[in-house]
Parts: C-alpha cells; sequence; structure tokens
C-alpha cells in the first residue's frame, strides 16, 4: 500500500475544510429563521398577484365531481392577495392563523408536561441510568441507544448526553470526542427515531395535516402516523452509530491527548452516579409509567358487561367504527397521553427523589418549560402567516397538480422518486436546520404533489424524517450545533468546526443510506405501514 506524505495530508484536509467552510459561508447568508418566513409571507402574497391577478394562473381539478373542496367550475384558480380582498383577509385572519396553527398547540401542551419530567431531574437520571449501567463494552451501544431515547425530549441529549457521553469515554480510557460523537449522532442523527411518541411527531403530524388538506380538506395525520416504522429504525441508528463509532471515528481521532483539554473536564464531577434517591424515584417514576399505561389500555378495551359500570371503558375507540387506529380519539389526541405522562411520572420521580414537594413546584416546571419556548413562538407567528397565505392563494395546489402531471408524464411515479425526495430533504436541510421550519416550508408543495401520484401523507412524513435527521449533525445551522462546538472544544482547545463537520461525516452518510434502505424495504417490499392506521398508498376520496 502507497504511503501518503504528511504532505498531501494536510493538501486533503486542507481542501476538505475549504469545502466545509463554503457550506458553512453559504448557510451564513441566510437570514434568520424567523426573517425568513417573514420574507416568504411577503413572497408568497406578491406571488398570488402575480400568478393570479397577472397570468390567471390555474388547473383541472383532480378531485371527483362532488368532493369537499372542489369548485364549481372544476377548476383550481389561483387567488390573488394583492387586492383589497386580499388586504382584508390579511388583516382580519392575523390572529387567527396564529392562534388556529395546528403544530403551536400541541408542542405546548406536550411542553407542560416534558417541563415536569425535566425539571424533576427524571430525564437526567434515566439518561444516566442507561449510559452509567453500561460496561466497557456496551458503553458505545448504550450512548447511541440513550440519545436516540432523549429526543422525548430532545435538548436533554445536547444539553446532558453529550457532556457526561465524554466524561464516561475519558473515564474509560478512550477518546472522549468519540464518545460526544456517538451521543450526538444518536440525539440528532436519529432524531426522528424512538421507541416513544416524543413532541416532535404532533408537531410534524400537525405540518403534514395543513399541507394534506390541500388536496383532502378532511385529511388527518395522527401524532403516532410513523411510530411503527420509527421504533424500527431506533435499532437501525443505534447499531449503525455504534459500528461508525468504533469502526471508523475512534480509531480515526487516534489516542488522546490531555494536553488540549480544559483542566476541569479531566475529572468525574460529570460522571456522577445515579444516587440512592434518584434510584427510588426512578422506582416510583416506573410504577407511574405501568399506571399510565394501564389507563392507557383501560381507554381502548372494548365494552363488555363485566366492567359495562366503569364510565370511560374503551371510551377513546372510534366512537362510530369501534376502530382502535382509524380516527380513534386515542391517536388523533395523542398529545394529550404525552402531557399526562410526563407530568405524572415526572412528579412521582420528584417527591421519591425530593426534587418535588407540591404543586407548586409542578406549575414552576411547567412555567419555566413554556418560558424557553419563545424564540419557537416567535417563529411559529411568521410561518403561520407564510402557510395560510399559501392555501389561500392556492399555488400550493396548482403546483402540486403541475408537478404531479410532470411527474406521470415522465414516468417517475414509483417508489423510486422517494430517493430523490429524501436527498432533496437532506440538501434543504444543511441550510435550514430546524425540522419544523423545513417541513413548514416544503410540506406544502411536496405532501399534495406525492399524493396526487399516489403516496399517502403519513409515508411522505416518514421520509421526509430521514433526510431530516440524517444531516443535522453536519449542519452548523442545527440550532444547537454551536453547543455541541462548546462541549467537546473542552476537550480539545483547538477543534474547529471542520473537524466536527468531518468526524460526523461518516455518521450521515451511513444513516442515509442504511435508514433509506429500511424505508424501501419496510414500505414498499415487506408492505409494512409505517404507523398504526397509516396507509402506504393514498387515493382522492370518491365524489
Amino acid at each position: 500500500m502507497t504511503e501518503i506524505s504528511p504532505e498531501t495530508r494536510a493538501e486533503k484536509r486542507g481542501a476538505f475544510t475549504r469545502f466545509l467552510d463554503g457550506v458553512e459561508w453559504l448557510g451564513n447568508l441566510l437570514p434568520h429563521p424567523v426573517t425568513l418566513f417573514a420574507l416568504l409571507a411577503g413572497l408568497m402574497i406578491l406571488a398570488s398577484g402575480l400568478f393570479g391577478d397577472l397570468m390567471g394562473l390555474s388547473v383541472e381539478d383532480p378531485r371527483p365531481e362532488g368532493a369537499r373542496g372542489r369548485s364549481a367550475d372544476g377548476m383550481i384558480s389561483a387567488v390573488s392577495l394583492m387586492n383589497e380582498d386580499g388586504f382584508r383577509r390579511i388583516f382580519t385572519s392575523l390572529t387567527t392563523n396564529f392562534t388556529n396553527f395546528a403544530p403551536l398547540g400541541v408542542v405546548l401542551v406536550a411542553m407542560l408536561g416534558v417541563g415536569v419530567a425535566e425539571k424533576s431531574g427524571l430525564l437526567s437520571a434515566a439518561v444516566r441510568s442507561i449510559v452509567l449501567g453500561a460496561n466497557r463494552h456496551t458503553v458505545t451501544v448504550a450512548v447511541v441507544f440513550a440519545g436516540v431515547l432523549s429526543n422525548t425530549a430532545s435538548e436533554m441529549g445536547y444539553v446532558v448526553l453529550v457532556p457526561l457521553a465524554g466524561a464516561v469515554f475519558y473515564a474509560l480510557g478512550r477518546h472522549p470526542l468519540a464518545g460526544m460523537a456517538a451521543a450526538f449522532a444518536g440525539t440528532s442523527g436519529g432524531y426522528s427515531a424512538n421507541l416513544l411518541i416524543g413532541t416532535i411527531d404532533p408537531l410534524l403530524a400537525g405540518i403534514t395535516t395543513e399541507a394534506a388538506q390541500l388536496i383532502d380538506p378532511a385529511y388527518v395525520v395522527a401524532a403516532p402516523a410513523n411510530w411503527y416504522f420509527m421504533v424500527v429504525s431506533t435499532f437501525l441508528i443505534t447499531l449503525v452509530g455504534s459500528l461508525v463509532t468504533i469502526f471508523i471515528v475512534e480509531p480515526k481521532l487516534g489516542p488522546y491527548d490531555t494536553s488540549r483539554a480544559d483542566p476541569a473536564v479531566l475529572d468525574d464531577k460529570m460522571m456522577q452516579p445515579v444516587s440512592g434517591q434518584e434510584k427510588k424515584g426512578l422506582m416510583w417514576a416506573g410504577i407511574a409509567t405501568l399506571a399510565v399505561f394501564a389507563a392507557m389500555v383501560w381507554t381502548l378495551m372494548p365494552d363488555i358487561d363485566l366492567a359495562a359500570w366503569l364510565p370511560g371503558w374503551g371510551s377513546l375507540r372510534n366512537p362510530d367504527t369501534g376502530s382502535i387506529f382509524q380516527q380513534a380519539p386515542f391517536f388523533t389526541g395523542f398529545v394529550t397521553w404525552i402531557f399526562v405522562f410526563f407530568v405524572i411520572t415526572g412528579f412521582a420521580y420528584g417527591r421519591a427523589a425530593g426534587t418535588m414537594k407540591n404543586d407548586r413546584d409542578v406549575i414552576e416546571a411547567m412555567a419555566s418549560a413554556i418560558s424557553t419556548l419563545g424564540l419557537y413562538i416567535v417563529l411559529v407567528f411568521f410561518a403561520a402567516q407564510f402557510v395560510a397565505f399559501f392555501g389561500w392563494s392556492n399555488l400550493g395546489a396548482i403546483f402540486a397538480v403541475l408537478g404531479a402531471q410532470v411527474l406521470t408524464d415522465s414516468g417517475l411515479t414509483g417508489p423510486a422518486i422517494f430517493i430523490g425526495f429524501i436527498f432533496m430533504c437532506c440538501v434543504v436541510n444543511l441550510m435550514l436546520g430546524s425540522a419544523s421550519a423545513q417541513w413548514a416550508v416544503t410540506a406544502p408543495i411536496f405532501v399534495p404533489m406525492l399524493m396526487l401520484v399516489g403516496y399517502s401523507p403519513e409515508v411522505i412524513q416518514a421520509a421526509y424524517r430521514i433526510g431530516d435527521s440524517s444531516t443535522n449533525i453536519i449542519t452548523p445551522m442545527m440550532s444547537y450545533f454551536g453547543l455541541i462546538l462548546a462541549w467537546m472544544t473542552r476537550y480539545d482547545k483547538n477543534l474547529g468546526i471542520g473537524t466536527v463537520i468531518a468526524m460526523m461525516l461518516p455518521y450521515s452518510m451511513f444513516f442515509l443510506v442504511t435508514w433509506t434502505a429500511l424505508f424501501f424495504l419496510w414500505t414498499f417490499v415487506l408492505g409494512m405501514p409505517v404507523g398504526p392506521g397509516s396507509p402506504t398508498y393514498y387515493q382522492l376520496p370518491a365524489g
């Protein structure tokens, strides 16, 4: 094997770093996400005037005659907002656009519950119990797995698990950056995978519902729409992330040079074991979890004579069909279960561990959680205006029909179309790091378009989540990227952004390839649903 000279290696590293600097430079050209949505809303008003008043753009409505939302003349026409009617509609609907935006309410409700679990210390103790309980041979798997599970409350993975993983690896005589990379890969690269329904699920489902209703006004995407696929994905991400860490990232990093580190991190303060009080709290949280699961089962059990006197028995099944999945209140209102689960388990832990005493502590925890959503609420205000203007203009439906026609004419309507879609999501994510912000922009175009060529919104959303998650770990636009860089520089003061991206790039590449392969195998080869009650294909409703 020909040995590469140090000069050649340095040149190659420099070229790659320059490429990464170029990506960073391009990303920095984009305005703040809030500003971006404000600009998009303004551009949508201008576009509606161009395609509506000036061009009179219209297409034939593909929905059958008599279908809900179909116009009398059978055409979908662009509606201008650059006239008196449009101005009045914008002026009077600014508030309701915001308050009626589907993702807002579900995220606020879910965060009320997550805040209790976080403030009580339950989430931190649970993560540490998973990681610190693993031995040297299984710690890598435990770190990646814990990162995936931490997505139920995403910031806990970034704030707690990533620095903890560095301390664990250092204590085991391994390179601390390898541990932090493994934790970051599980938390952010596997962002959409989980065994549980997290706050991202109702958020994305709400945006997908808004987009799907451009074609089918009655269509609703439930929070657990991708649950089955994401449960399977959890084990794939854990396996791939662990193998990449062990065979690629850690050997590339080599032996750790402690002279590069901040001396403050080279002790055991960050690796405190779970205390006796915390173990007691986890035990009571486990009991509370069983109680919540029992309540879930109770609301889904069929009505039987033995328990006919028990109010609420089976009450969250579909009241008309008795179905557990299709339009069942259990899933369409699943955010309530998220709220209940975290409040009950969080308070049970807090009481036993001594971190919570009464209702005041619970209320303060909820208030603290909501206070962290200030930027998100501002972003949602402008995103809601853009989505509303986009819907009013009919441009989403028109472009979806035209795009679907192009795809149909070109023959690109088979499952292979998702390869291009997933890749497109990866590229967009490099510039717009927020999962909800990116989906709010792209869903109104691609959900209707792919629905019209026969695929369900649930499957489209699952494909989007693969592309979005896979490149989270290599984009500086991801909101927690700066925090990860700060954590890592404590172990290597010379660390730069290019080093971080180069270290995370193998995870991104392997996640993208293997996760996409799993998507095709699960959905189109095995014919398995991506979630409860989630069809793979979509047909326009009959009249």
